[in-house]
């Protein structure tokens, strides 16, 4: 047996933030506060600050923090990939961060780093997978008063957690799904 690269978007999203947090922790302390968090007060001229608007999922403050959203992304997204193809999959995750970023940038006074977005993106967008016409999944439903209901009690307290960033991801993975982009 052989082993396959079989999920070519997922698994080089991991090896890269991996790849960052152990540069960050190694040989470049301040690198992922320089190019993988996103912060308010945004200037759009600084090509960093553009860079940092969808970089911000590739950062991770620590190992435990990496490991909880690549368990979920490792789980759910190759199975994801293999249903809607790589190229779309890469698109979802880029506007997951993109639209993360920039409302984040926007709307908020914190700074933002990390997957949770993606994974709660891939979450929402995993219970459709059998969607068929004129139907909304049960499991969809579920999984969204689970999940969104849980983050949306959690924003109501102070964890230094961005709920704003699982609760916009897994609404885009819902929209996603629903229309079958």
């Amino acid at each position: 047996m052989k082993i396959k690269y079989n999920s070519p978007v997922i698994l080089t999203y991991a090896l890269i933030s991996i790849g960052v947090l152990f540069i960050n922790n190694l040989l470049y302390p301040s690198l992922i506060k320089q190019f993988f968090a996103v912060y308010p007060g945004t200037r759009f001229s600084d090509p960093v600050q553009d860079f940092r608007l969808v970089s911000h999922v590739i950062g991770h403050a620590n190992w435990s923090h990496l490991l909880g959203n690549f368990s979920l992304i490792l789980l759910i997204g190759p199975l994801l990939e293999e249903k809607y193809g790589s190229l779309k999959l890469f698109e979802m995750v880029f506007v997951t961060a993109l639209v993360t970023g920039l409302l984040n940038t926007f709307l908020f006074s914190t700074g933002l780093l990390g997957a949770s977005g993606i994974a709660f993106m891939l979450i929402l967008l995993g219970s459709f997978s059998n969607i068929r016409t004129g139907e909304i999944p049960l499991t969809f439903l579920i999984v969204a008063v689970l999940f969104m209901g849980s983050e949306i009690i959690s924003s109501l307290g102070k964890d230094n957690i961005s709920q704003f960033a699982h609760l916009i991801g897994g609404g885009i993975g819902a929209v996603y799904g629903f229309f079958r982009i």
